[in-house]
């Protein structure tokens, strides 16, 4: 089969791989059909999270067709569609039985080298580095689905495959952010960040009840995007001091909840930013959080400070004294994905919404490696790439 594999930074090429097999007699074969360019892909893209080994299959946002079932497997047949969410979970372990389906007990074969960054281990990963487990991504013709039971969704034949894929890691990542602001009628929500699932916070949250939405961003198709699409009030950090705007949107408070919906790899201007890149460069940090530590700043009194934007290791001048004494709450960590897939296709399905909208670049799975350079750059206005392998 045909397969995005990983060479080192910036680097990923399209080859011929072995077909995946099954290994477990709870597996299934998926055949995609669609699949998707992530923006934490980048993150591996740009050489950030450590593990990755040379031909590693990339990719965690897929769907497509079963072709083969193991014998333990009761709930899926040959021929069914379905969506396959980014984190795999077995469904009974003490983690699964709570509905913290990100954070597994047993689907990471190296739990004990991420227990040595984290302290704990997470949920494996599809194509997501060692680290959470070495599996094989979904930007590829097939893939293999462990635990099959638990991590699908089957999706009714009247929706495309452009409607529902995103059930699988952004739309979900961003309606749990914005879940996780304990939005109430009335509210002012900003999020920092209008990639895919920073406009899906925009969108869920006006879906939970948010009076108001704002997008802060400095990309102006994403932020028309974030305005036409989400009724977001828009900020560009480039054009705009982001507290005072956001402060005279709010009668001085700040907004009630903020989502970080950027992570490790922000951008932003003044001496924070340039100090943050210094320190990454040479590795006395792993991570960017110029976005979060505007998030602190601006959120009001007592608010909410979202994290969906992935973070892989440690930041420096951390705003906590800001974050203690203003009363903040902080709500972060991978999504749940398996919580909110249902739930999110009875909105698609009712036309409450169509996910589809992010999409900008449709592309063959011959051109990932073009596609990865779009998305990265942020070329010929790129919001979301999906890719099709046949």
């Amino acid at each position: 089969m045909k397969a995005l594999r990983y060479y080192g930074t910036r680097e990923v090429r399209v080859e011929n791989v072995p077909d995946p097999q099954r290994v477990h007699p709870q597996d299934v074969i998926v055949r995609v059909t669609l699949c998707a360019i992530c923006g934490s892909d980048l993150h591996l893209y740009d050489g950030l999270i450590p593990t990755m080994e040379k031909g590693d299959v990339m990719g965690h946002e897929f769907m497509g067709e079963v072709i083969e079932v193991g014998p333990e497997v009761k709930r899926l047949r040959v021929g069914d569609r379905i969506v396959v969410p980014f984190n795999i979970a077995c469904g009974g372990c003490y983690y699964c039985q709570k509905g913290l389906w990100s954070l597994c007990d047993n689907t990471n074969p190296n739990a004990a080298l991420a227990a040595k960054v984290y302290g704990q281990s997470p949920a494996g990963l599809f194509g997501y580095s060692h680290l959470f487990g070495g599996y094989a991504g979904g930007q590829a013709q097939y893939v293999r689905v462990p635990f099959a039971d638990v991590n699908h969704i089957k999706v009714p034949e009247a929706l495309s495959d452009e409607q529902v894929l995103f059930l699988g890691d952004v739309f979900s990542t961003g309606y749990m952010a914005a879940e996780n602001c304990d939005i109430k009628e009335g509210d002012t929500v900003a999020v920092w960040g209008a990639g895919p699932v920073g406009l899906f916070s925009l969108r869920s949250a006006r879906m939970l009840g948010a009076r108001r939405v704002i997008a802060i961003d400095r990309v102006p198709e994403r932020l028309e995007m974030a305005r036409t699409m989400c009724e977001a009030a828009v900020i560009n950090y480039e054009q705009t001091d982001v507290d005072e705007a956001l402060k005279e949107l709010t009668s001085g408070r700040g907004p009630d909840a903020c989502i970080d919906a950027v992570g490790m790899e922000a951008h932003g201007q003044g001496l924070d930013y340039w100090y943050d890149r210094a320190k990454q460069a040479v590795r006395l940090q792993t991570d960017r959080p110029t976005a979060l530590r505007e998030v602190i700043m601006s959120c009001r009194k007592g608010g909410v400070v979202s994290i969906p934007g992935v973070y892989g290791g440690w930041v420096d001048k951390f705003p906590i004294g800001a974050a203690f004494n203003k009363g903040l709450t902080f709500k972060m960590g991978q999504t749940h994905t398996h919580r909110y897939m249902q739930g999110l296709l009875d909105r698609i399905s009712a036309g409450e919404i169509d996910p589809s909208f992010i999409i900008t670049h449709r592309m063959h799975l011959e051109e990932a490696p073009r596609g990865y350079e779009l998305f990265q750059k942020k070329r010929e206005g790129c919001v979301k790439v999906v890719l099709r392998p046949w």
